[in-house]
């Protein structure tokens, strides 16, 4: 026999899905849980300095391990302080366990101090909550919440734990299973049999991999389809690091800010196959004119994907790697020389344009060193903005789970604590941060949980004085009208590192870049690099939005439009 409390209950059974880090902030409601939470010898707490904080922690943990990450908050507005980070891994699929506190039972429905209803505001944005009415449904609830997070399709879910059932007594007899990924059926092997008789049959054919090649574990299985026939790859931002940057099938990212020789063979290509991506506007652009010419096949997990905006000709609902590796045998060894040829003629045609890659105080430049000095088996991280498209571009990506990135939400303030989590899931692995002065601001004070922690994180803060992207578009689509995307002042961000312990340099202040960037890289535990940028550097190419992956800007093509 078995008693505790609700609180001491929802420890133990964290610790028996072999969690090991908790992010989160306490608070009135959920001071019990804090208290049993202080009792655990095997979960570690990282104190946040805001819940939003804490919640892209989880998510640094679970980008990189592909484990659950779990966030703790208070009642009302730690709640509604952590929805922002929700709902991005809502869209990008990443499993995160949210567990709230809540005003004791008797007083909901009260507009009780700190009271809101977390249950509904977060119904549109996670994948399944739960608001517990008593401690015996604890039992039940946080194995099947980790069941959720990890099954099928990967997502967020929410546990709101009112304060009476956190500190009510409970006696039972056997602990339940811990929650693990189910099990998917496999497609359909007629279906299949199609997929692979479209695919034989095509003379220029693109395997577009998406997040959910990661999500799946099924890059090797990618790679292998792609080598055997012979088909050039494509990946969305979700999906970089799926195949190697140099690897010589790899076309890289497709899209807004795509090599235009990609976004053109897009054009020209009579099979679409999509693998664990779900056509999002960034990527396709102006949908119905995406692969005006091609067939589709689309294999997804999630059932509601297939064919929502592009119809699919094919559909191979299941786990894709499951379905990579069904399809492998029936493909036929291909080289297709006549396909690979046109897009040679399209690379020397439309080269990807990377101004000044040589000059590392240029923002390609130095991407590309920060790449050379963390080596192969660190991670990357990027805020939201110029940076995170420029890395999105020239970062050479070797693995799955490589880059953690924002994308379906773009989050601006997502990097700085995602890095932290990704640092901590993976001792004695660097992380390096591309942020911009813009996006740092959003979650500046993590950097306290950095140094408390001691996350190996390096920060380089691309800094152009200005809401980069935002200004980009008002300089393309708006008559140039910099309205609200310049910064007044110069903020010194290694000062202000510096207040909250971290080692901190400027460029060009304090010396030569590249000298500057080995003595970030050799620092241990964080360290922060501030770097300025001019304000008039641009990526490009751009395509605009709402328009047709073929009509790109950029370079000798940049045109000033109104929108």
């Amino acid at each position: 026999m078995y008693t505790m409390n609700g609180a001491r209950l929802i420890i133990k059974l964290l610790e028996r899905q072999e969690v090991e880090l908790v992010a989160g902030i306490p608070g009135g409601a959920n001071l019990p849980l804090y208290e049993a939470l202080a009792e655990s010898r095997r979960l570690r707490h990282i104190l946040c300095r805001h819940e939003q904080g804490a919640g892209f922690l989880a998510q640094g943990i679970a980008r990189t391990t592909g484990q659950v990450g779990v966030c703790f908050a208070t009642s009302g507005p730690g709640a509604t302080n952590i929805l922002t980070a929700i709902a991005d891994a809502y869209l990008d699929s990443i499993p995160v366990v949210c567990i709230t506190g809540q005003v004791p039972m008797s007083l909901i429905g009260t507009d009780a101090f700190q009271e809101v209803d977390i249950y509904g505001m977060s119904i549109p944005i996670t994948k399944h909550n739960f608001l517990v009415r008593s401690v015996e449904e604890l039992l039940e609830v946080v194995p099947r919440a980790f069941a959720l997070a990890l099954s099928g399709r990967p997502g967020p879910v929410l546990i709101d734990v009112p304060k009476d059932v956190q500190s009510a007594e409970i006696s039972f007899h056997q602990w339940p299973e811990p929650g693990r990924r189910l099990e998917t059926q496999p497609a359909d092997r007629q279906q299949l049999a199609a997929a692979a008789e479209m695919i034989n049959r095509a003379r220029r054919p693109v395997l577009c991999l998406g997040g959910g090649i990661i999500h799946a574990e099924a890059a090797e299985e990618a790679r292998a389809i792609v080598e055997r026939s012979g088909i050039p790859a494509v990946m969305t931002l979700m999906g970089l690091g799926s195949m190697p940057a140099g690897h010589p099938q790899a076309l890289g990212m497709l899209g807004m800010h795509a090599a235009r020789s990609t976004n053109m063979a897009l054009q020209d290509c009579d099979l679409f196959i999509a693998a664990g991506a779900r056509f999002d506007d960034r990527a396709t652009g102006r949908i119905v004119e995406f692969c005006p010419a091609a067939h589709v096949i689309h294999m997804d997990i999630d059932p509601s994907e297939v064919s929502k905006l592009k119809p699919a000709n094919v559909s191979l609902v299941g786990d894709v790697r499951q379905s990579l590796a069904s399809l492998l045998p029936l493909l036929e060894c291909q080289e297709r020389r006549s396909w690979w040829r046109q897009i040679q003629v399209l690379q020397e045609m439309y080269p990807m344009a990377t101004p000044e890659a040589v000059v590392p105080e240029k923002p390609y430049g130095l991407i590309l060193q920060a790449a050379a000095m963390l080596g192969e088996g660190g991670f990357v991280a990027t805020d939201v903005g110029k940076h995170q498209m420029w890395t999105a571009q020239v970062y050479p990506l070797g693995r799955p789970r490589q880059l953690l990135t924002s994308g379906g939400l773009g989050t601006m303030g997502f990097g700085l604590p995602a890095a932290i989590g990704a640092a901590l899931a993976n001792p004695g692995r660097q992380v390096v941060l591309f942020t911009g002065d813009g996006s740092l601001q959003m979650n500046i004070q993590e950097l306290a949980t950095a140094v408390e922690q001691q996350a190996d994180i390096k920060i380089i803060v691309m800094n152009n004085r200005s809401l980069g992207l935002v200004r980009q578009q008002q300089n393309l689509f708006y008559r140039q009208q910099f309205f609200a995307s310049d910064f007044q002042i110069d903020i010194d961000f290694a000062a202000i590192a510096r207040g909250f312990g971290m080692p901190a340099y400027s460029v060009p202040d304090n010396g030569e870049l590249v000298g500057l960037m080995a003595r970030l890289f050799s620092e241990k535990g964080p360290c922060l690099l501030n770097i300025p940028i001019d304000r008039e550097e641009e990526v490009y190419p751009m395509v605009p939005p709402g328009a047709a992956n073929s009509i790109m800007l950029g370079g000798s093509h940049v045109e000033k439009c109104q929108a």
